[in-house]
This record gives C-alpha cells, structure tokens and sequence, in this order.
C-alpha cells in the first residue's frame, strides 16, 4: 500500500517548534488572565489546583504519547500535574503580605513552615484562655455553685469538641487554603450559608475585640488604678453608672488607639503573641501553685462580716464595731457608717445594732472542707446583698436605708440560663489554628491533632478551676465580683502564689493581646467575604493599602467594636458575641453532616473519627445554647443570618463551589422526582408547566421577549418553566452558537424574572427541532403539559422560517401529546412586567369546553401585579335553540362553585344567510392558495432546467462523479438522468398544464365547507369585536386544524379573519382533560 510522505528541513522544523512555542505562551497568558476574574481563587476553576498554568512547552517532545497529542492542551501530562501539586503553595493569589514583598514571601513558603505546637495548639490556648476565667469564672461558680457550673463548663466544653471533630473532617478532605474557617463554610455550605455565616463570624469576632477591651478597662480601672477614673462616685447608688461611663471613655480611647497600631504595624501584633501567650501561661501556673500552697499554707485574706452580710473593706480597716486601747473604749470607722455619730450612745442602723461583727478567712484553703458549701446555687436579685449561708443573723426592721451603707451588692440579677450566656465566650477561639492553614507544615495533620488537644487541655483547666476554686475560696468571696470584700483585689488574684499582681498584670496583657488580635483578625476576614463578591454592598471591603491591608474593613470593624464598648458591660456583651459564634460551630456542625450523608464522591477526609450523629449531636447542641443563653439574642442572629441569605440569593453573585447544599438539592430533586407520578396529576394539583418555544435571530437574541414577559405573569401557578429555541444545522458546527443562544436567554429571563431552564436545540430542520422539544423537554413526573408561543405574524411569506406550515404542524403534535397550547397574538403589544393596568378587562370567550383553561388562566394572571385591577368577564354563545337565560344562570352557579369573581354574559348568534363577502373572501383565500401552488412547481421546474445545464456541461468529463456530486449538492431534489428530447418534452407539458392551470384559478368556485367556516370566522370575529374591542386581553377558544392536511394554509387564513381587529388575544386549545374543579 502506497504511502506518501512530506519532507521537513531540521530548519522549518525548529522555526515550526519556535511559532508554536510562542503560541502556546500567548494561550498561556491568556489562560492567567481569564483565572484572573470571578472570585480571584484559582483553585475553583478545575478539579486540579492552577491545572491551566502547566507548562505545556515541553509536552509535545517526545514520541510515546503520540496518540495523546490533541488533548494536551486541556489534559495535561500526569508527571506535570504532579510536579504543579508538589510545589504548591497554600496561599491566596493576587494578595501582597503586608511586611513582605513576594520574592521574600517564596522563600517564606519554601523554607520549613509550622508544626502542631506552635501553628495550632498554643494559637488556640491563647484564643480560647482569656478574659472570662481571669474576671467571671470564680463569680460564676459562687453564683451557679460548683455542680452547675460544672454543668455549664461541660456543655460548652462539649459543643466546642463536637464542633472541632466536624471543623477537622471538613478541614482534612482536601488542601484548605488561606482562609481558614470561612472558606470551610462557604465551600461547604455555598455562597448563601457561607456569606451569612461568615458575616455573623466576623460580627462574632469583633464583638469579642469589644469585650477584651471592656476586660482590660475592668482591669486597669478596678484592680490596677481605681484612682485614674473619670467619672468618680458622687452619691451612693452610683457606683455602676460611673464604672459604665468611665468604661465607654477609656474604651473608645483604646479602641482607636488598638486601630492605630494595626494599621501601621501588624507585625508588632504578631510578634506580641509569644508575649501575651506567655502571660496566659505564667498566669495559670500561679493559680495552681497557689491551689497547692493553700493545703499547707493559707494566705491571709479576711473578710468582715455584719451578721451573714459581707461587708466591702474599701471604706474601713478594721473589722469591729469599737476597740479597747488603755481602758478606753473608741468606736471604728465601721461605726460611723452605720451609726449617726461617733458617740456609744448614738443611734444606729437596726441590723448594725442587733448583729455581731465577725471575721473570717476569705481562702480557707483546699483541705478546709469548704467545698460542701460551695455546692449549689445562690442565684440572687440585682441590688441584693451577698450573705454567707448558715452563718447566725437577726434580722432587723426592713425600713432600714441600705443604699448607703459598706455591704457587698449583687450588680445584676443571676439565673442558669444568663451565666451560661456570660461563660460561652470563654471557649471560643477553636478556630484559630485553621486561620492559619496557610502557614501549616501539613495542614491536614496539624489541623485536628492540635485544636482537640487544645480543646481537651482547655476544658481540663476550666474543669479543675472550677472544683479547685470552690474547694479554696469562701463562697461569699466567690460571688463578690469585683472582690469588694478582700480591699478590692482581683478574687483569683487573692488565690495565686506568690502575688495576686502576678494574675493582674497577666491578664491585663492577655486581654490586651486578645483585643489587638481580633481588631487584626475580624478585618481580613470581612475582606475575604468581600473579595469573594458574594454580598454586593461590602464590595468597597475588599479594597485597601497596596500591601494588601484592609483599611476600609479596619474602619468598619472599629465602628462595630464601638457599639459594643458604649454598651459598656461585659456581662452585656458576652451573650451577643456568644449567638453568633454558636451560629457558626453550628454551621459547621451541620456541614459536616450534610457532606457525610449525601456521601458525595468528593467527601474523603483524612481525618476518620468523625461520624454525621456527633455533628448532629453538635449541631443541636449549639441551637440549644442558643435559646438557653438568651432567647431573643438568638432569634435576632438568626434574623440577621435569614436576611444576609435572602440578599444573597437574590442579589449576590452566582458561585459554583461544588458545596454541600447543592448536592442536598440534587438528592432531594431526585427523591422528588422519583415519588412524583409519572402519569398526569389530579386536577386540584393541576397548574400549568409551561414550554415557552421562543424565536431567535441571527445574532442568537430573542425576536419577542414579551413572551417571557407573560410567561412570568402566568407563573402565579408556580409551575415549571423550560424555555426552549430551535437552531437549525448540525450541532458539531453549531456548538459556539448554542452556547451564545443559552446565555442570550438565561441573561433575558434574569432581566424578566422568569424562573426555569433553559434548553436549545440543534436539529437540521426546524420543524423536527419543535418536535423534539415538544416530545422530551422535562423529565419524569416534571414534563410540561402547555406549549407558549407566539403567532408567527409574517406566515404569508413564503421565506419565513416559522412558516404556516410548522405552525400548524406544531398545533398537531401538542394535540397527539395531550398537552395544552397557548398562542399569543400581537406579541409585542403585550404588557411588560413593570406596566400596570389600572383598569379594562380580561374577556374571556368560552365557545366550546376543553378542561376549564379559558377559566384557570384569567385567575392566574390577576395574581400578578400587572393584571390585578382588571376585571374578568366571560362570554359564552347561545345558538337558535339555546335558552340564553337560562344558560347565564347555570354559568354563574358553575363560576360560584369554582370561586370566581366574573361577570357572565351570554351573546346570541342567529343563522343568517352566508353574505357576498365571505363568499369573496372565501374564494380569493382558495385563489391565493391555488396560486401559491402553482408558484411552487414553476419554482421547480426552473430548479430542473438548471440542473439539466448542469448535467450537459459536465457529463462528457466525468459523469459518474458528476451524478454524485448533484446528489451530494441538492439531497432534497428528485434525481433523474435526463436527455435533450426528454426536458423538451417536459419543458412544454409542463408549460401547458401551467397554463392551463392559471386559467383555472379565475374560474373556480370556493369549497362550501371553506365557504361555512369561514362564515362562522366572520360571524364570531364581528361578535367579538363588538364586546371586547378595548379590552386589555381577549382569551378565545382556538379551533383545530384540519384533518386533511391539504386545507392547513385555509385553517391559517380562519385564524385570521377570527382575531381580526383585536390588539391582544390569547388563543387557547385545551388539552382534552379537566384542569380546574368544583370540589375542595
């Protein structure tokens, strides 16, 4: 077998290479560009991490993968893919670090990154240790006592361990880029859940910057320096009004202050964190030390008690009521706050007078057996004083004024439910090692190893605190918390060993680290909702310094976190924090569910003791803690969260994240689906799913984008919409095409608001694309039962691709399927949806019964805004032998009893004689299409003489492949040998039957069946124009063709002269069945 070769010199070839080379660099460019737009992740473009930025240069060298060669450029080579994941890089594209420039930045990556240690455990120690176990544990576990704060801690301690397991599944099935939780969410829940739980994240985190300051303010002002404070305390009583307003100056102070050294250095922050961690630690050392000093040695901290009150040492030193110095007897300073004078004699307060004053040790120690009291709950009013159980009292009169007298008061009321609210903050910050993945030596391992270990440590500390701290202190020391009792010192300070300053000064730079870390924190995060475009109104977030700092989301955070220092309590502010955290774990509680029961092939995570009923578990755990902390702040942050998701559903950005809702709505599809009947569904269930065939031009744009106007007025149905076009050709060549038409629709249906799918097909005849669109749109019990589409107004040219005869043939097939059809006459003269109509009225002409659509659709469309103030009126026919009173009575019974408002009226048509002009029209229709026929095999013939030149011109040469050729060229045309004799022959048979033809146009009689048709066409058009000439839309009963297909361009002309003179009609055919009842 021959084979033929071409030569190349080594030069072309080497030229050759070189052009494609510099092809492949332009595509190459191209492809970083085009990965330059959407969410600016590059990742999410392909199943492969940067897939389309493989080298491709030196792909085609070499000839073992010959056979491969066309697919290179979109399936890369294997060793190639795999050497892109060895060097990748973890990091967000298209940001510049702050403190680095990316030469340094590439270095950073390459060299050895974080391990377990210092990149997850010690950054979640010092995220969840913090201002509540310095300032509110000991308070909380003297008010709920040691068991029900041990109930507290535990299910907190708990929701945070369920929710770390689901954070770890999620965090190990696949490489997790910088982003850390809010990437796991929104990639895993999708833009909606990911854009409303990441907000309420961020709201979560900067509340929290708001509560550190609120915790170093309470510090500073309180144990440090009360001296600094602004506002001092005038009157008795106005002690917390003071605190409240001095907090508000001093935190608005630091707040701006904090903001200044995060927008000129987050370095200086960073390189803090050792510093503030070591604080943490050092500070929680010196409790347990001093725990153990207390079983051998107790500190020397008495309190004084009047009775069982405790009594606030701020304002005496001593703790009597007079003391005896050289056999005289002198009253204390105690005396003289209770008593109107100095005098033994003076009057005083009743229950100073009838009660003892007593001293006692404030810590006790850890062998004291104090443990027993401290047990169960002193939950007490606002404004009542803290009293030591079983300690013997008198009580005085009740008249007596305490506002002003030294007892320790409770400052707010106490119950279960708010401490749990006060507590949860104490155990956030589990995600503070999956913030830095990025930063990971392998994120997948150190991810999970080190945030449950930090959770187990975590909860320990908290556990053993609270046993430890009822076991050493006094129970009235526990609930004074402020430490009023013990000369205003910090009530865990009094505790530490070896000085309570030790626990002062750690937590004073604990809370200020924290504050500084969530201002650093809260910003990128918003940036990085912002930047992924799913909410449009924080866009400008995304936006900051050239290095990449988030300037306008460090504003915003700053003006947030204000909100919650004017609050001014940290009792106030912890429940709010507390609802949008526990909105988050409970999220990722429920992503990790959703992923492990749809089972999806994607979902492998390495980290394998996780299970969907510990999610659940989770998940309910953290709505309960919820509605537990505060029922009102929950309902509120989960308003915030439901108005964020609508917002983004309606107005965000389209993301395909491959999440898990979107494989929830696919299984739930697909369970729908199969449950929905495949047969026709009950007549109460019946509303119409609609098949919109629309027509579009050669630029692929839709010719009447009315009609998906009126489709979207019908759709008060809530039925199904699938909007379909035919192209005409093959597919393989017009694929470009296809995929420019989709769009052109989907962009218009957004525009009209109308809900559905989309579907375009490809078929060599546009007639056969109606067909299959009308026999396979849908799927199973989802099909359509109505046809939509407009009336091709330019039938009677012959060139119109939607020709009468597709239209007809059209009307045929919704017919054989039993489905119903809609046409929309003067479709551009149809209302738009934001046109109202203020009056007029929808007539509706009910000449013969198919199913009750002529009734259904009026009632549909008045649910639309459009429609609503037009006014319903049905007209029915009455014939010679009719009883037109009769059948008005009956159709408004029948109307009552299927709960429509309309106004019936019955029109009487008489018999008359056929008139001369619907005999002439008649008869020039029938000319028309007599004419049109001959027309037709004129246009033939010509077609033949042209191809015998054909023949005769080429035939000497080549015959055979001459007769393939014309075969290949005109399919469609019949195929014959011809000879000179035989076309003269044909030539002048065919021009006398033409003649004779023409001469028989003008003496033909019109058909008497056309003649009585076209009667009735006249007749009711007359009638109708007489009722409905302006009314908004005028609904008719559309006649059926022909049985003999030889009258369909007759059945076109009826049509016609049946609208004539209307502006809107609705031609309407029934599918055979009822589709509107009586019964309920």
């Amino acid at each position: 077998m021959p084979t033929s070769f071409t030569v190349v010199p080594v030069e072309a070839q080497g030229e050759e290479r070189q052009r494609d080379g510099q092809q492949r660099e332009e595509e190459d460019e191209g492809d970083e560009r085009d990965q330059g737009t959407g969410d600016g992740i590059a990742r999410e473009s392909s199943p492969f991490i940067n897939c389309a930025e493989l080298g491709r240069g030196s792909m085609y060298e070499g000839k073992n993968m010959a056979l491969f060669e066309e697919e290179m450029d979109s399936n890369p080579m294997v060793s190639s893919l795999l050497n892109k994941l060895a060097n990748y890089t973890n990091l967000t594209q298209g940001v510049v670090e702050h403190e680095a420039d990316e030469d340094s930045k590439r270095k950073e990556v390459k060299g050895p990154r974080m391990g377990t240690f210092i990149g997850v455990y010690l950054p979640c120690l010092q995220n969840i240790l913090g201002v509540i176990l310095f300032l509110r544990l000991t308070w909380i576990v003297g008010t709920a006592g040691v068991l029900e704060s041990f109930i507290i801690v535990f299910m907190c301690c708990a929701c945070t361990m369920l929710t770390a397991i689901s954070m770890s599944a999620i965090a190990t099935n696949g490489v997790v880029p910088a982003g850390g939780s809010y990437y796991m969410i929104s990639r895993s829940l999708g833009p909606e859940f990911g854009g409303a739980v990441g907000l309420c994240f961020y709201l979560g985190t900067t509340f929290a910057g708001a509560m550190y300051i609120l915790g170093t303010i309470e510090i500073l002002l309180t144990y440090i320096s009360p001296s600094a404070a602004i506002f001092k305390v005038a009157d008795a009583g106005e002690e917390t009004e003071a605190m409240l307003n001095n907090m508000r100056v001093y935190g608005t102070c630091i707040v701006i202050l904090m903001a200044i050294v995060v927008f000129v250095g987050v370095k200086y922050v960073n390189k803090l964190a050792l510093v503030f961690l070591a604080c943490v630690i050092l500070s929680i050392i010196a409790i347990y030390a001093g725990v153990i000093k207390t079983a051998f040695d107790p500190p020397d901290f008495p309190i004084c008690l009047l009775g069982n009150r405790t009594l606030s040492k701020r304002s005496f030193d001593v703790c009597a009521k007079f003391t005896e110095s050289n056999n005289e007897t002198k009253t204390t300073p105690l005396w003289l706050l209770f008593c109107d004078s100095s005098l033994l004699n003076a009057t005083c307060d009743d229950y100073f007078s009838l009660n003892n004053v007593t001293e006692i040790q404030g810590i006790p120690g850890i062998m004291s057996g104090v443990l027993t009291d401290n047990l169960w709950s002193a939950y007490s009013e606002k404004g009542s004083i803290v009293e030591k159980k079983d300690q013997p009292s008198v009580a005085g009169s009740e008249e007596s004024k305490m506002g002003g007298l030294p007892y320790v008061f409770t400052d707010i009321m106490t119950y279960f439910t708010m401490l749990v609210g006060i507590y949860f903050p104490s155990v956030t910050g589990i995600m503070a090692g999956s913030n830095r993945s990025g930063d990971l030596k392998d994120a997948q391992k150190s991810i999970p190893t080190g945030t449950i270990l930090a959770i187990s440590t975590t909860s320990f500390i908290y556990l053993s605190c609270i046993v430890l701290f009822g076991a050493c202190i006094e129970g009235v020391i526990l609930r004074d918390k402020f430490g009023e009792a013990v000369n205003g010192n910090l009530v865990v300070g009094t505790l530490a060993w070896p000085s309570p300053w030790v626990i002062v000064i750690g937590s004073f730079f604990s809370t200020c680290g924290a504050g500084l870390q969530s201002l650093t924190g809260a910003p990128r995060l918003l940036q990085a909702i912002a930047r992924d475009g799913i909410v449009p109104f924080i866009q400008i977030f995304g936006h900051g310094k050239a290095n990449g700092e988030p300037t306008w989301a460090l504003l915003l955070t700053v003006g947030i976190c204000e909100i919650g220092i004017l609050i001014a309590s940290l009792d106030s502010v912890a429940p709010i924090l507390s609802m949008f955290f526990l909105m988050c774990y409970m999220f990722v509680n429920l992503a990790c569910a959703v992923q492990t029961l749809l089972r999806t092939p994607n979902w492998r995570p390495r980290f394998k003791y996780y299970h969907w009923t510990l999610s659940f578990v989770g998940m309910s755990l953290c709505l309960a803690l919820m509605f537990i902390c505060s029922w009102y702040y929950a309902l509120i942050a989960m308003l915030i969260a439901g108005c964020i998701y609508k917002y983004i559903e309606y107005r965000g950005a389209e993301k395909e994240w491959g999440d898990g809702i979107r494989g929830l709505s696919l299984n739930a599809a697909r369970y729908a689906l199969l449950r929905v009947e495949d047969g026709p569904p009950h007549t109460k269930n019946w509303r119409p799913q609609l098949l919109v065939l629309l027509n579009l031009d050669n630029e692929q744009l839709v010719k009447h984008p009315r009609l998906l106007s009126f489709t979207s007025q019908l759709k008060a149905g809530k039925g199904l919409t699938i909007v379909g076009s035919v192209l005409q050709g093959i597919y393989l060549d017009k694929c470009t095409e296809t995929h420019k038409a989709e769009e052109n629709v989907k962009a218009l249906m957004g525009v009209e608001k109308t809900k559905g799918f989309c579907q375009i097909v490809v078929s060599p005849n546009f007639r056969d694309g109606i067909s299959y669109l009308i026999q396979s749109a849908g799927l199973g019990g989802m099909k359509h039962n109505t046809v939509l589409m407009a009336w091709p107004q330019s039938w009677k040219q012959a060139e119109n691709r939607f020709s009468w005869k597709n239209f007809v043939d059209t009307v045929r097939e919704t017919t054989s399927a039993q489905q119903a059809l809609l046409v929309a006459k003067n479709i551009d003269l149809f209302p738009t949806n934001q046109e109202r109509f203020t009056e007029g009225n929808i007539d509706v002409w009910w000449i013969v019964h198919d199913g009750g659509m002529l009734m259904l659709l009026p009632f549909l469309l008045r649910q639309h805004k459009v429609w609503r103030k037009c006014k319903m009126r049905i007209f029915t026919v009455a014939q010679m032998d009719d009883n037109s009173i009769q059948m008005k009575k009956d159709l408004q019974m029948f109307l009552y009893h299927l709960r429509l408002n309309a106004q019936v009226e019955v029109v009487e048509m008489f018999e008359n004689d056929i008139s001369a002009f619907t005999y002439e029209k008649t008869l020039m229709m029938e000319q028309r299409s007599q004419m049109l026929k001959q027309m037709q095999l004129s246009k033939n013939e010509r077609e033949r003489e042209a191809q015998l030149i054909h023949d005769k011109n080429t035939a000497p040469r080549s015959a055979p492949a001459v007769e393939a050729s014309v075969a290949v060229a005109v399919p469609e045309k019949v195929q014959m040998t011809w000879t000179k004799e035989k076309f003269v022959a044909e030539k002048h048979k065919n021009k006398d039957s033409n003649v004779s033809g023409f001469k028989d146009i003008f003496n033909m009689k019109p058909n008497q069946s056309n003649v009585r048709r076209m009667h009735t066409a006249v007749k009711l058009n007359g009638v109708v124009l007489n009722k409905s000439q302006h009314a908004q839309l005028v609904l008719l009963n559309m006649p059926g063709p022909p049985k003999n297909r030889k009258g369909d361009e007759n059945y076109m002309e009826f049509l016609e002269v049946l609208t004539e003179g209307l502006d809107r009609v609705l031609l309407v055919r029934g599918s055979g069945r009822e589709v509107i009842t009586i019964y309920s």
